[in-house]
């Protein structure tokens, strides 16, 4: 128990803002309550490995929204409310009244009179998502000042077009893991690099949350992708600031190899350019098939001109020691597997297949974490008797 007193300690002591604002962005969390969200989603972790029951809600409902198609944090978000003791209702938008034009103001309030969360994925329209997200955020607080709601529902972002913070957090949980702290993160090498797919309009959230969010820990963040593959430039801004502000380092470079070179970890991923998901947004919403599946088209001759971007065993030889760590936030593209050619060869995978689910393990907690801390100001008191009481999950 000598860990659980160490967290504990650590939570209680820790000072943050998480209680007063919504999780939409790691890059609008100080570093203080970052690792806030590790130490919670790790007590609850270990209390669960104890057999110790973690519902902190006799009741209450968790709202998910998804807009597009997902399994891991689908499932991750559904395991987290059901740690904290919530029951999950999926929104489904073609079964409601959004489908007659019902506001976003008002849709937010209907679904929150007895919810305690509301969970939103919605990454498929550049410039959308993520302020999609702010909007309900508003609509909740009006709601709740005015006395709608009787309390002010945690939202948080399950993927959106710009951050996808329970993935990256969730990495971070596992690099802490994996390195045996923080502090052994600091000058370790993160090569985030573009892999060849043979599907196109893969989110931007995934790369940019990780160059955004591992910067903040003194990292040698490097990015690469072929010419024309560029992210948002206000995250690559972002990026740099926050290396600067770490004593970490922020790159970019045009060549895999170059990444992998002495890289401690890879993570090769596809995406789409921003400049394409500005065009597939444009052609979404006036429901253009035809513009669409052309701008497909153009997007899956682009990405088989560099199919050498392809995480294979002598590039991971090129890596520190040969043995740098690999990371996804799967489905990865296999090669031989799941598709003909695509992000790396089916021997790296299931050398590191395990590697990735425990990566992925860390979703639930991180999720669960990131609710707890915005439903209760302070998180350590209400673990704390948790521990205390020390129900049995499982009555023997």
């Amino acid at each position: 128990m000598e860990e659980t007193g160490a967290l504990l300690q650590a939570i209680g002591q820790r000072k943050t803002d998480l209680a007063s604002k919504d999780f939409l962005l790691t890059w609008e969390q100080t570093r203080g309550e970052l690792e806030q969200i590790l130490d919670i989603a790790r007590l609850m972790k270990m209390m669960r490995e104890k057999n110790i029951d973690t519902r902190v809600f006799n009741n209450g409902l968790g709202i998910s929204v998804f807009r597009d198609n997902s399994t891991r944090t689908r499932f991750s978000y559904a395991s987290a409310l059901n740690l904290l003791g919530l029951t999950q209702q999926d929104l489904d938008e073609g079964k409601s009244q959004i489908a007659h034009g019902e506001t976003v103001r008002e849709t937010a309030n209907m679904i929150s009179f007895c919810a305690d969360a509301i969970g939103i994925r919605d990454d498929m329209y550049l410039g959308a998502g993520n302020a999609y997200m702010r909007e309900v955020g508003e609509a909740l607080d009006e709601g709740f000042e005015q006395g709608v709601l009787p309390q002010r529902p945690a939202l948080v972002n399950l993927q959106c077009d710009i951050d996808h913070p329970t993935q990256s957090m969730a990495d971070l949980a596992w690099l802490k893991e994996h390195f045996g702290g923080l502090d052994k993160l600091k000058g370790k090498k993160i090569a985030m690099t573009w892999a060849y797919s043979p599907s196109y309009g893969k989110p931007l959230s995934v790369p940019q949350g990780i160059i955004g969010l591992m910067s903040r820990f003194g990292m040698d963040v490097t990015l690469a992708h072929p010419e024309g593959y560029d992210l948002i430039p206000e995250v690559l801004e972002t990026a740099r600031r926050n290396a600067a502000a770490s004593g970490g380092s922020f790159r970019q470079v045009s060549s895999m190899e170059e990444a992998f070179r002495d890289a401690d970890i890879v993570y090769p991923k596809s995406w789409a350019p921003w400049q394409v998901m500005q065009q597939r947004t444009t052609l979404l919403r006036s429901q253009d098939g035809a513009g669409l599946k052309a701008l497909e088209q153009r997007c899956l001759q682009q990405n088989a001109q560099h199919q050498q971007w392809h995480c294979t065993e002598e590039m991971m030889k090129l890596t520190r020691g040969g043995k740098a760590l690999y990371m996804h936030c799967l489905p990865a593209d296999i090669t031989g597997v799941s598709c003909e050619a695509g992000e790396v060869a089916a021997s790296v995978f299931e050398r590191y297949r395990i590697a990735t689910y425990k990566e992925a393990s860390w979703k639930p907690w991180i999720i669960a974490s990131m609710i707890l801390a915005r439903k209760f100001a302070d998180p350590a008191v209400v673990l704390r008797q948790r521990l205390q009481e020390a129900l049995p999950r499982i009555k023997c």
